[in-house]
């Protein structure tokens, strides 16, 4: 396996498909920046309807053979994907950080999260186990099979390059499925990685195929009867559209969305404990995550403590490159995301908030695209800077008198991803539980992601379809389900009968 060294992106990142690197497909070409220094180092073919075609075409070629390999081939896969990655975790991590500027410790958290996902999928021999029950009549019994669908599309974010492909094509691959994996075209390189570990690990050729592309390839992947299912990370607007597109042309869709997450903290809270944790998951990845925390609920008269244990924390980030090991918090992913969260910032004042940090005033060499953390107090619902998702280093604090207010706030927002709460009573932790109309619930832990054995997902504008990601319910959505009722019967007892079959 040939890795491009992990300080440097390829020069023209290829296609890959049915085992082979395409690069010279004469097609459209798309720009790749190092967020850092703003500079251009590569750049990413761009796929067109046609190709997207030919790559479905070629990986259900594929997929017969692979659904054909018994389930124990196909978990020495998983184990050895497990061991490659894990042993070069640093490797891919500096590519992560080259195109999407997160800090490298960041990204190395990324790839230990999606390794959750790789363990879990060797385990596949038993998430794969069918149902029998004999005698649910004379001499009939009935079973059920879990089979693959045939070919699945992953279409994945630029937030995390490895983790969410990690959550979708290892689940789709160990149920016997062929992958088109088109990864965001902001940071593609890590995908043509994990497509070559995948190689090495011995997946056979066209079982993942990565394909590079904008909206034309997403359209086109929407459309092919080929493909069977898609699998989407996005902002809201996107998964509303995939997943009615999808579903028109009669596919299976699970299409995540945007994320409003809130995160409520008691007048009985560890408002130390709390200032910590606002900040690491505000400002964590420069805010651009689906799980940030972007919304703190102060309940009755903790809120000017926390503003201020906030701002004192703020001022002590180191903002930088992320390969600069001092750094915790890297730039933004292009110039258009920092123009928006610019925007955001500018407004909020107008708006009747009260900037207490201002992030653009941070000055920085160079031309990345760098903002520093901004705090927002005083905020309420109709502002742009609550009612939209930001996805930027910004933080803002909702101040309301009660609980009950807290939760009817969370409830009435139309994101539900995720949420949390900050508290030491139990009771007020179990009621928050279970009034709460969030897909993914935090104890005193700000980012509630599940662990590998669960399944990520949340509610609402969140979630378009009725499955959550990766853990028991991704087996669930790349299997189909067949049922097969048997009777061998003595050839003395066959008769005509034209009632209904009872028991």
């Amino acid at each position: 396996m040939t890795i491009d060294t992990p300080t440097r992106t390829f020069a023209t990142v290829p296609h890959v498909v049915a085992g082979r690197r395409i690069a010279d497909d004469a097609g459209r070409r798309g720009p790749v920046f190092n967020p850092a220094t703003g500079q251009q180092t590569g750049e990413v073919v761009l796929a067109s309807a046609e190709f997207v075609h030919e790559s479905a075409r070629a990986a259900q070629a594929a997929q017969r053979g692979w659904r054909d390999t018994g389930l124990g081939k196909r978990q020495q896969v998983m184990f050895r994907l497990r061991e490659i990655i894990s042993s070069r975790s640093d490797e891919l991590a500096r590519i992560i950080t080259a195109e999407h500027g997160k800090t490298v410790d960041d990204a190395l958290g990324e790839v230990a999260r999606g390794l959750e996902n790789v363990e879990f999928c060797t385990s596949l021999m038993h998430h794969l186990k069918g149902d029998y029950s004999e005698q649910v009549a004379g001499g009939v019994d009935v079973h059920q099979v879990r089979q693959p669908i045939g070919v699945v599309a992953c279409i994945t974010p630029f937030n995390f390059p490895v983790m969410v492909p990690l959550w979708m094509v290892t689940t789709a691959i160990a149920a016997g499925n062929a992958v088109i994996l088109k990864p965001s075209e902001r940071d593609p390189s890590a995908a043509v990685w994990l497509a070559e570990a995948f190689a090495e690990a011995g997946l056979p050729a066209g079982i993942l195929n990565i394909v590079h592309g904008d909206k034309e390839a997403v359209d086109a992947i929407l459309d092919d009867p080929i493909i069977r299912a898609v699998s989407f990370v996005g902002s809201t607007p996107i998964a509303r559209y995939i997943y009615a597109r999808a579903a028109e042309n009669g596919k299976r869709v699970q299409a995540l969305g945007g994320a409003k997450n809130h995160m409520i903290v008691m007048p009985d809270a560890d408002l130390d404990a709390a200032a910590d944790a606002a900040v690491s998951a505000a400002y964590g990845s420069a805010g651009e995550r689906c799980m940030a925390v972007s919304v703190v609920v102060a309940v009755g008269d903790v809120a000017d403590s926390l503003v201020e244990k906030v701002t004192e924390r703020i001022g002590t980030l180191v903002v930088g490159d992320g390969f600069d090991p001092t750094s915790e918090m890297g730039p933004l992913i292009t110039r258009d995301a920092l123009d928006r969260v610019t925007g955001f910032v500018a407004g909020a004042a107008s708006e009747g908030a009260r900037v207490v940090v201002d992030g653009r005033e941070r000055e920085f060499d160079g031309d990345g695209f760098f903002i520093g953390p901004s705090l927002v107090d005083g905020v309420t619902p109709g502002m742009r800077v609550y009612d939209e998702e930001i996805f930027g280093p910004v933080l803002s604090v909702v101040r309301v008198a009660t609980f009950d207010e807290a939760v009817a706030l969370i409830n009435s927002n139309r994101y539900a991803n995720g949420t949390a709460v900050f508290t030491r009573d139990g009771k007020t932790a179990r009621q928050f539980e279970y009034d709460i109309e969030v897909g993914m619930v935090g104890i005193n832990v700000p980012i509630p992601v599940p662990i590998g054995a669960f399944s990520f997902g949340g509610w609402k504008d969140s979630l378009f379809g009725d499955t959550h990601m990766y853990g028991p319910e991704a087996f669930s959505f790349y299997t189909r389900r067949k049922v097969v009722t048997t009777r061998w019967p003595d050839p003395s007892e066959s008769q005509i009968s034209l009632g209904f079959p009872t028991h």
